[in-house]
């Protein structure tokens, strides 16, 4: 997905009925209908978990992409800084649009930038002692947002 893209959510609050889909006809590539609307409500829950998630982290001074910048780097056993080109590798990101998120995380204090122990020419990223602790106290919110049961639509 181009990086423009990123972060535009759409959603489509009534989905189509399975006539409306069998209406489409060959444009469906011949699947079958009850499938589409099952892979569309798929991704209506998605969408709605997504914007479930955000706005907690956002409630708390994080984005998404923040909070899954350190969950990236807590992950890795035996590890305790990644470098920016392991990141965005991880995340999906340009290393761009990682540079400029990883300033704004270091200014607040979430992450600190450590030279590589190897190579001076390198940098790797590891989560301040706040950023960590921020991050801990947020996974028991973040796992309710992403399990807790989707209202009826």
């Amino acid at each position: 997905m181009a990086d423009a893209a990123r972060g535009l959510m759409f959603f489509l609050r009534d989905l189509p009925d399975l006539d409306m889909i069998a209406g489409f006809g060959p444009a469906t590539g011949g699947a079958d209908p009850d499938a589409i609307l099952s892979q569309l409500n798929a991704l209506r829950d998605a969408s709605l978990r997504l914007r479930r998630i955000e706005r907690f982290l956002s409630s708390h001074g994080f984005s998404q992409a923040q909070f899954l910048t350190i969950m990236v780097i807590v992950r890795e056993p035996g590890r305790d800084a990644l470098s920016p080109a392991e990141i965005a590798a991880r995340l999906d990101v340009s290393r761009p649009v990682l540079s400029k998120m990883l300033v704004t995380m270091e200014r607040n204090g979430l992450v600190t930038r450590l030279a590589d122990k190897t190579d001076g020419r390198r940098s790797e990223i590891s989560p301040t002692t706040e950023g960590r602790a921020r991050f801990d106290a947020l996974l028991p919110g973040y796992f309710e947002a992403l399990m807790s049961p989707l209202p009826q639509t």
